[in-house]
């Protein structure tokens, strides 16, 4: 089937509208009617080209909430009507010790993006920007009703991004997290670290936003661009998560951190970053990445924020303003994170 999109023609042009093919709903495959698609730093990196060349023209788009439409024959999870969500990742090799055990983010084949990637059939994934998507059945989650749709959107990356961390360095009641940035990621990080019970403390570049930090669960607020920041908190924290797509000066944040303390880099600048490994040695510290979550802890994660009331804080637009939200969201203009509704694409 056919269906409308927006779509970059080529690295570093606008988004414009186009219609792209939709392969026929097969055994195991979800048709969904897409309702909202958020928009992710990691859109606008891959269409600008920052993470190398791209399969254009690329319709961008991995935070997708919408209702089935149609089920293939062997698929049981999901009904028509139901709501669900399309997160990064619509594929894996399913067949790895990683896939196995539902870390099919690291996938030892490669995990297949929900956009601009290979599927195993060999053609290219477009993603949410759109108002249908076919998805294998397993690459699909449950959305709950209790979560309002648009703001559950950036759940699908935003929210996994930051609770995949949190849960796994044990981010709870008697430890202190801080996270750096209070952006898309980073107001999710604050509001998934205060449900988890961790005194949390948002680092962010000046205090223009600290009463927002505050509002959304943060126990204190400080701005890094002040030099005693560092040296009031050295030896603080148990876990920081860092939230921000440029590089950061590694060493001063290492320090920031306790005996045993890790230092999480969520956000993927293009540039490298370094290190003293004295930063390291000195308190047992660690520095560590992570990338999303498997498609199962993306579920654990959704009924998280439906059992405590978390969402995304957005700012809903029609997809003919998706040229504007990309230069806000470069502009650090919104709080905090642009959905795009998917019935202005119809």
């Amino acid at each position: 089937m056919r269906v409308n999109a927006y779509a970059a023609p080529a690295a570093g042009e606008p988004l414009a509208p186009t219609t792209i093919e939709r392969r026929e709903v097969g055994a195991r495959d979800v048709l969904i009617e897409i309702q909202y698609a958020g928009i992710c730093h990691s859109d606008i990196h891959t269409v600008n080209g920052d993470w190398g060349p791209q399969p254009f023209p690329v319709v961008p788009g991995h935070e997708i909430v919408g209702t089935v439409a149609e089920v293939g024959s062997e698929v049981t999870a999901h009904q028509v009507g139901d709501r669900v969500g399309v997160g990064c990742l619509v594929n894996s090799c399913r067949e790895c010790d990683n896939c196995k055990r539902s870390d099919e983010q690291y996938c030892t084949k490669g995990a297949i993006g929900t956009y601009a990637a290979t599927d195993r059939d060999g053609t290219t994934t477009q993603g949410g920007y759109s108002t249908h998507v076919v998805v294998d059945t397993d690459f699909v989650v449950r959305v709950p009703d209790s979560l309002d749709p648009a703001a559950a959107a950036p759940l699908l990356c935003a929210g996994i991004t930051t609770y995949s961390p949190l849960r796994h360095w044990g981010a709870g009641p008697g430890k202190k997290v801080a996270v750096v940035g209070l952006g898309g990621l980073g107001h999710m990080g604050v509001k998934l670290a205060h449900a988890m019970g961790a005194e949390v403390t948002v680092l962010s570049q000046s205090l223009k936003k600290q009463e927002d930090g505050l509002r959304l669960g943060a126990d204190d607020y400080f701005a890094t661009s002040d030099p005693d920041t560092f040296k009031h908190l050295r030896n603080r924290f148990d876990l920081i998560i860092n939230t921000i797509s440029a590089p950061i000066d590694v060493d001063a944040y290492l320090r920031l951190l306790a005996v045993d303390g890790t230092l999480v880099n969520l956000g993927a600048p293009p540039e490298k970053v370094s290190l003293s490994v004295g930063s390291l040695i000195g308190r047992r510290r660690s520095f560590a990445g992570s990338a999303i979550g498997g498609i199962a802890e993306t579920q654990e994660m959704l009924d998280f924020c439906a059992e405590h009331g978390i969402a995304a804080e957005v700012e809903v637009i029609p997809v003919d303003q998706v040229n504007e939200a990309y230069e806000r969201v470069l502009a650090s203009d919104v709080r905090y994170r642009f959905v795009i509704d998917s019935s202005t694409l119809a």
